[in-house]
């Protein structure tokens, strides 16, 4: 293992070393953007209004080609936030701190893991397909999304986040791991020449405890430290009655300069954290109108209970769902930038990744219905119920066939990943003119396993009980159609090894062509490289499923999937990505942009698993490469009263081939789609103390020639599903220092237009409104005191209706995931 990494540590850093440099400019010297950014990381909080990224002189690195920028000076639709805009924006999650960032929708009602993230109207089932994480400037996992992995599950928002930087298509398809939709930097805190350090403790009404702490200082001239991180624990806002969430991170890191010349920073961060997968719950529905199923709060019940934890399902495996959906895993890395001679520089960034990344959850796959409904459903027309109790024993249901029920499936999927990236750059300045040539290399694993389906028949109410279910056919037979509870046995399940690899190179230009006005262009070629050997369930011709007991009136175990052959994927392709654009400025404070740009997206494992042979063989189908066009402009204002970032885009979209598991079973979308937009996002501050932050998106995303249902469904011209046309927020806040005293005040109300959950328009989700808001109290820079509501009004907002099914659900009682409920937390903080 020690030696494949060395080897791969040689290969990034000599490719990097033998690319040709020409001669070009930056607008802004870029050992003074570092310098300046490395103090700004450096800084202790001083208080909730917070400055960075409410004007243009904060500096980005994500999207630019490693030495960083002004934002006000980028040529792309970048935003930042600063460790108390994060705070302030109280996310639920890591995804969910994204709907802060215009043109973004993000769909953080699945917990602390299992966020849906939709990009500008890129078609997209779910996950998160068009995002990418990055942490100190580096991928954390190579794909953007696997199937149950998407990268916002490897990484958690704590106090050691000094900011967080997202930036939407612009350069990015051609840095990094060339991701032509979001890129999003978390940026950590380092050390500087003097000691700082906070110690925070916070507890919900839902009674979760959570402690934060960092500490920084110097280790010696020109060199800091920082370590820190949290632990917290509960059993969640939608309380299954066990320890739901629980786990920690803590990362370090060593950074040191090298004057004007450069730095070198050291880091490694461990995650050992896990939370409840949230997945849809009964909800009625009247026309457009939605209200909570009787007994079933929207904003706190939840299907997880005591008696479906640890239960054994058909096939004699025990799941516990305690486990959630987490990861186990650990990232380490370093970044250096040096200026080996006058106007050249070279980079290198370079970092691990590896660990586990499992889900186990309750997944629910139909709405309720009677019992008598369910027993036909189970041993067909005419059937009726015979007998329905609890299945731990403890008795007979009064009801009997009037019983609400319905059916989830208890599902594991377990993933040991790893991620390996090596980035390597040469800039050289001359003049008006600036050049980088880099070469990027990535290794990717993972070992999948997956037990889906494993239906169990429960009660339907908050923290359900399973129930076990005798039935007489139509013909009069009497028949068991539970064990356990359980109604069927696992139905889609894969066993697969996976190995992937991206060699890239790419170039970029930059020329300074007078004080205002400056022009970009770049190009990026990559090599995308699969092989894996994997087992998906047995097709008819291979036997198929089987009778497990061999005795056909035990219905529960009649069609189990048993594992095929091993067979293996074998996957090579490449394509180009480029782009230009032009900046001018009209002074320092006002500018203009534009930008055209291609990028690609490749398949990935899962994909690939589900393609045919000849398709792979011929990269079409399943195994094509997408391709986005985005062509975007933008006006850039930043003064001391206000900021104001407006810009406009278009992008079309060809080749997405993604799957979804329907019924159990993987369903392939195959086409395009088109959407233009507009992103607006500003801050005024008319006195001091008070400012009112604002942003909002318009997107009109249609399909093209896009087809669900393997094929057989015809989209084309519906709306790009779950990405609102209409989305916006508005946050004002007012700090008012009183002596050594700072209290503050703060609130935001968001509004998410009406989408659709499904590609085909039949799942409506109406537009909702959520407000948070808080009070926060300073007292000598020191101590912090803070309230935050989320959800103050307990909205009913719908996130998704039941993605596992095609067609619409109807009226009355439905599945959906609704937003998280009315929810407080209080915490206090020392820091010095």
């Amino acid at each position: 293992m020690l030696s494949t990494l060395m080897g791969r540590l040689m290969i990034g850093t000599a490719a990097g070393a033998m690319l040709a440099a020409g001669s070009v400019a930056a607008q802004t010297d870029t050992s003074a953007a570092q310098s300046a950014d490395s103090a700004q990381r450096a800084q202790p909080d001083t208080g909730l209004i917070d400055t960075s990224a409410q004007n243009g002189d904060d500096i980005v690195v994500v999207g630019t080609a490693g030495g960083g920028t002004r934002r006000q000076d980028a040529s792309f639709a970048v935003t930042t936030l600063g460790n108390d805009a994060i705070e302030r924006a109280a996310p639920n999650s890591t995804a969910d701190l994204l709907r802060t960032v215009p043109g973004v929708m993000a769909e953080s009602s699945g917990g602390q893991n299992g966020a849906n993230i939709f990009v500008r109207g890129y078609p997209s089932g779910g996950d998160a397909q068009f995002v990418t994480f990055q942490y100190a400037g580096t991928p954390i996992f190579a794909p953007p999304t696997l199937s149950f992995l998407e990268n916002s599950q490897l990484i958690r928002l704590d106090e050691t986040v000094q900011r967080v930087e997202a930036v939407r298509g612009g350069t990015g398809s051609l840095f990094s791991n060339g991701q032509p939709g979001l890129t999003v930097n978390v940026v950590p805190r380092i050390g500087g020449s003097e000691l700082h350090g906070l110690a925070k403790v916070s507890y919900t009404d839902f009674d979760e405890i959570r402690g934060d702490a960092w500490i920084s200082g110097p280790l010696g001239e020109n060199t800091g430290f920082m370590v820190g991180g949290y632990y917290a624990q509960s059993n969640g806002i939608r309380d299954p009655r066990y320890r739901a969430e629980q786990g920690g991170q803590i990362t370090a890191n060593i950074h040191h300069d090298f004057g004007d010349k450069g730095s070198v920073e050291i880091y490694a961060r461990y995650l050992n954290d896990r939370g409840q997968w949230l997945l849809p719950i009964p909800v009625v529905v009247d026309g457009n109108n939605t209200s909570q199923y009787p007994g079933f709060d929207h904003g706190t019940g939840t299907l997880n209970g005591p008696d479906t934890r640890a239960v054994q399902n058909v096939v004699g495996r025990t799941v516990d769902l305690q486990d959630g959906r987490g990861a186990k895993v650990i990232n380490t890395g370093f970044n250096f930038d040096y200026e080996v001679v006058d106007g050249l520089r070279v980079r290198e960034r370079m970092s691990y990744m590896g660990g586990n990344a499992d889900t186990r959850g309750l997944v629910p796959a139909e709405a309720p219905v009677a019992a008598s409904v369910m027993a036909t459903r189970l041993a067909g027309a005419g059937a009726t119920v015979s007998s329905l109790v609890y299945a731990d024993g403890s008795g007979a249901l009064a009801t009997g066939a009037g019983t609400p029920v319905l059916r989830a499936g208890i599902w594991e999927v377990r993933k040991k990943i790893s991620s390996f990236v090596a980035d390597t750059a040469l800039e050289w300045t001359a003049g008006n003119n600036k050049l980088t040539g880099g070469f990027y290399y990535t290794n990717f694993t993972s070992r999948d396993q997956w037990a889906l389906g494993n239906q169990v028949l429960l009660t339907a109410e908050p923290n359900a009980r399973r129930l076990d279910m005798g039935v007489t056919s139509a013909a009069g037979t009497a028949q068991q159609a539970t064990l356990r509870g359980f109604t069927s046995g696992p139905a889609f399940q894969v066993r697969g090894w996976y190995e992937g690899q991206d060699l890239a190179f790419y170039a970029v230009d930059e020329f300074q062509i007078t004080p205002e006005l400056r022009i970009d262009g770049g190009i990026r070629w990559q090599r995308h490289i699969v092989d894996g050997t994997l087992s998906t369930p047995r097709t008819a011709a291979q036997g198929g499923n089987v009778n497990l007991d061999g005795n056909p009136n035990t219905l529960y175990d009649n069609s189990v999937t048993v594992l095929g052959p091993l067979r293996n994927i074998r996957y090579r392709d490449d394509a180009w990505s480029w782009t230009a654009g032009v900046n001018y400025d009209f002074s320092r404070s006002v500018g203009v942009f534009a930008r055209y740009s291609r990028g690609n997206s490749f398949p990935q494992f899962d994909n690939l698993r589900e393609a045919s042979a000849a398709d792979i063989a011929n990269n079409t189908g399943l195994a094509v490469v997408a391709e986005v066009d985005t062509y975007e402009g933008g006006l850039k204002v930043s003064t001391d009263i206000a900021n104001l970032y407006a810009t406009v885009f278009h992008n079309r979209f060809d080749g997405l081939a993604t799957t979804t598991i329907i019924n159990d079973v993987p369903t392939s979308s195959n086409g395009g789609a088109k959407a233009t937009g507009v992103e607006l996002e500003g801050v005024v501050r008319p006195f001091r103390g008070f400012s009112l932050a604002a942003a909002g998106t318009f997107l009109d995303g249609t399909y093209r020639d896009f087809f669900t249902g393997n094929g057989l469904i015809d989209n084309t011209g519906n709306r790009v599903q779950r990405q609102p046309k209409w989305m916006w927020r508005v946050t004002p806040a007012y700090e008012l220092p009183v002596g050594s005293i700072r209290p503050s005040l703060f609130a935001t109300l968001q509004y998410t237009g009406d989408r659709f959950s499904d590609p085909e328009n039949n799942q409506l989700l109406p537009n909702f409104y959520q407000l948070d808001a808080g009070v926060s109290v300073t007292v000598a820079d020191r101590i912090r005191l803070q309230v935050t509501g989320n959800n103050l009004t307990d909205e009913l907002g719908l996130t998704e209706q039941n993605p596992r099914i095609i067609g619409g659900q109807g009226q009355g009682v439905i599945l959906a995931r609704p937003i998280l409920g009315r929810s407080f937390r209080f915490s206090a903080a020392f820091e010095f």
